[in-house]
């Protein structure tokens, strides 16, 4: 997989992780134990991809 479609898909994971709680917090959706284990989840693997994807891309770009 390319690093730019893990920094992508970290990011998109971080910001769900990022909306999930605020939806609840201004009670549009119900804040459920399965919901913010998923939010908290989501957000956690986001960053991890994200730095990942960041390390990978700088692999790359010292190879050329």
């Amino acid at each position: 997989m390319r690093p730019w479609h893990l920094i992508l898909i970290g990011f998109l994971l971080s910001v769900l992780g990022w909306v999930l709680p605020f939806l609840m917090v201004i009670h549009v959706i119900t804040s459920t134990f399965f919901l913010n284990f998923f939010a908290y989840t989501a957000s956690l693997i986001g960053f991890f991809l994200g730095i990942i994807g960041a390390s990978r891309y700088i692999q790359e770009r010292k190879k050329r």
